[in-house]
């Protein structure tokens, strides 16, 4: 990904509507299973610049890990939290030494079976009766000129993305669309941005102004739903999974 988005997320990561809304569903959904103050070991696969260290640090003990350098240097300026670069298919790190490991937005950005990889690395790291945190895009036919931007390879459909988990060999404990309020207005921009392209177009340089905080509002809105029900759509996946 371009050193410059990097630069971007890390200044967006802790004020922007979508990172504080999906903080919110985040951990509503964590907390239907553990509660803060918890003393978890964590393991955040693709921590990027760190901002979700921040709030799972609320948990337990926390290692992020990414396979860029230059984000965790970002990522060591936001807070002294434990990261390491590595590759998210071939993990540095023992069988059985995690209670929860974290995807958050990782296999969208992975190419051809490295998802696969990746998840079956997540079920080796975690010790029996260990949960996978899994966050992904959703719906290939969006995909923009942000997922250009990103380099996204893959958007997934929630019925593909539960059978990778479950061939894993996760047993999946819940799972529900997010960000659905807001999906009609993604639709709209997507069509837009096909109609009239733009070069790097990532979301992040979108100034909203003072609709930043409407939209964090609708968003958080539906931390509770998707924590306990399910929503039937949506621009994001959201997943807890157990290893047995």
């Amino acid at each position: 990904m371009d050193l410059k988005e990097y630069c971007v997320l890390f200044e967006v990561e802790d004020t922007l509507w979508w990172y504080q809304g999906m903080e919110t569903i985040t951990r509503a959904v964590i907390e239907r299973f553990y509660a803060r103050g918890s003393t978890l070991r964590i393991l955040d696969v693709g921590c990027g610049t760190g901002g979700a260290l921040r709030y799972l640090a609320d948990y337990g003990t926390v290692l992020g890990i990414d396979l860029s350098h230059f984000a965790l240097t970002l990522s060591r300026q936001r807070a002294p939290f434990a990261v390491a670069c590595s590759c998210c298919t071939e993990l540095p790190i023992p069988a059985g030494a995690f209670d929860l490991v974290t995807l958050i937005d990782l296999l969208p950005m992975l190419e051809g079976a490295d998802d696969e990889m990746a998840l079956g690395e997540a079920f080796r790291v975690l010790v029996a009766g260990g949960r996978l945190f899994l966050r992904a895009a959703a719906y290939d036919w969006l995909r923009g000129a942000h997922d250009r931007a990103w380099e996204v390879r893959h958007r997934y459909a929630l019925s593909e993305l539960t059978e990778k988990v479950c061939h894993a060999g996760f047993v999946i404990e819940h799972t529900s669309y997010a960000n659905m309020w807001l999906l009609p207005v993604a639709i709209i921009k997507r069509s837009f941005d096909r109609i009239f392209p733009v070069q790097n177009g990532s979301d992040l340089t979108v100034n909203v102004g003072p609709l930043n905080g409407i939209f964090k509002a609708i968003l958080s809105s539906e931390a509770r739903w998707v924590a306990h029900h399910s929503l039937p759509f949506g621009l994001s996946i959201v997943m807890m999974a157990r290893r047995p």
